[in-house]
């Protein structure tokens, strides 16, 4: 199931300051207790995102199978877990075992910050050929998905009612004319939101090229820059439309994912694109929203097979940590066939074991949804392995905001971003 590793290369969510205080304090110091326990701390956003109490399960399932390894938790959001591990990384003081996108791995992996997993899963004799997926540097993994999700378009369904729209739209026009009804239905809502905040530049991944991929196009050619091509400009200027046509949730450029899971689960905006991983958060939040999931709207015409986002909950292992071998156990344990199948299941997201089957009876009905869309599609991320992804993505956020705010034309933007990414992609 899911896709092999050279698919995934070229294709592939507040903390108290306590907390946080603690993050910081644990980086790196995996520990030792006088009868021989060893303690692994994993840093993680999988726990803040899951049903409470769900992670413990699994964790303790572990470590009563493995007395002599204790596993401390440092959960917290996405945004300040990737803060942290950005932080941990440029010192080399990671927590023993981390969760990583896959938008870090080329800076943490040429960091000398995660450790190479090729070399522990031959010292352990692990079976890699269970993994549907690794995600490589000069070919050494140094990060495993556990659990993988698309991003589909999440569609509030009263609000569609509510502006006479009769179904979801598949089409960029029939979606700029839903959110162009849903903003004018009245109050403060708008039909689409987009964050595009430059700390934390994912928008561009998720919320824009989301467009480009659904319609089967690239921003790459034989994996370089081809930021001015036509497929590429046809999706900025289909983006600054929604903007012009004032669809859009205002404050996007100061935006981030979590304020736009906010606005959708609030009944703020009538669809967004987001993980499969944020559907128990909003059912938790708003347990009567009515909502669906749809595969993305392509372009007018079109009918190839359509990219749908992607991104996973990966994994990897300090490379300072004085507890590989420990690290890894615990790695291997998350990936095994009937652990992986159950964190799957309640991730709402697809195995990263390719044995492993999700239980679609005991799962939210909208995974399977999901599930189908993957199935008719294919997942897309062009940004995993590529060297400082994250820059790239704030590079051309930056210049998505000059276009939205009018002061550069999409052409000038473009340009300026194809020399940005041509002088970090050689």
């Amino acid at each position: 199931m899911l896709f092999r590793a050279t698919r995934l290369k070229r294709l592939i969510g507040a903390v108290t300051a306590a907390t946080m205080v603690t993050f910081v304090a644990a980086c790196g110091s995996g520990e030792d207790a006088s009868d021989g326990t060893v303690t692994l701390e994993f840093a993680q956003w999988w726990g803040a995102e899951l049903p409470a109490g769900e992670f413990d399960k699994i964790i303790n399932d572990f470590t009563t199978e493995n007395p002599n390894i204790k596993v401390k938790l440092l959960s917290a959001p996405y945004a300040s877990t990737k803060q942290q591990l950005l932080t941990g990384a440029a010192s080399k003081t990671l927590p023993d075992v981390v969760g990583l996108d896959g938008a870090w791995v080329n800076d943490f992996a040429k960091q000398g910050a995660i450790t190479d997993l090729s070399k522990l899963m031959t010292d352990a004799n692990y079976d890699a050929s269970e993994l549907a997926s690794q995600v490589q540097v000069d070919g050494k993994t140094y990060m495993i998905p556990v659990v993988n999700f698309v991003y589909p378009l999440f569609v509030n369904k009263d609000l569609l009612t509510k502006a006479g729209v009769p179904s979801t739209p598949t089409t960029r026009t029939e979606f700029l004319d839903a959110a162009k009804k849903i903003s004018a239905s009245g109050g403060d809502v708008k039909g689409w939101v987009l964050p595009l905040d430059t700390a934390v530049p994912n928008g561009v991944q998720n919320d824009v090229m989301s467009w480009l991929w659904a319609s089967g196009g690239s921003m790459l050619a034989d994996g370089k820059p081809n930021l001015t091509s036509a497929p590429v400009k046809s999706t900025i200027e289909y983006v600054k439309s929604l903007n012009d046509a004032g669809v859009i949730a205002p404050g996007s450029l100061t935006m981030k994912e979590q304020d736009k899971v906010e606005k959708f689960t609030n009944g703020q905006v009538g669809m967004m694109i987001d993980s499969l991983a944020h559907i128990n958060l909003i059912k938790k939040n708003k347990p009567d929203l009515n909502f669906e999931v749809a595969a993305l709207p392509a372009e007018d015409g079109f009918t190839g097979q359509r990219g749908i986002p992607y991104a996973s909950w990966g994994i990897g292992i300090s490379n300072s940590t004085k507890h590989k071998a420990e690290a890894f156990k615990f790695v291997s344990y998350l990936m095994s066939q009937q652990t992986n199948a159950k964190l799957s299941t309640i991730a709402n997201g697809f195995p990263g074991n390719k044995t492993a089957e999700p239980d679609f009876g005991n799962s939210d009905p909208l995974f399977k949804t999901a599930f189908d869309i993957y199935q008719q599609g294919y997942p897309a991320n062009e940004f995993v392995g590529l060297p400082k992804s994250e820059d790239l993505m704030r590079s051309f956020a930056e210049q998505l905001q000059l276009v939205l705010t009018g002061k550069s034309s999409v052409d000038d933007a473009l340009a300026k971003s194809q020399e940005n990414w041509s002088s970090v992609i050689e």
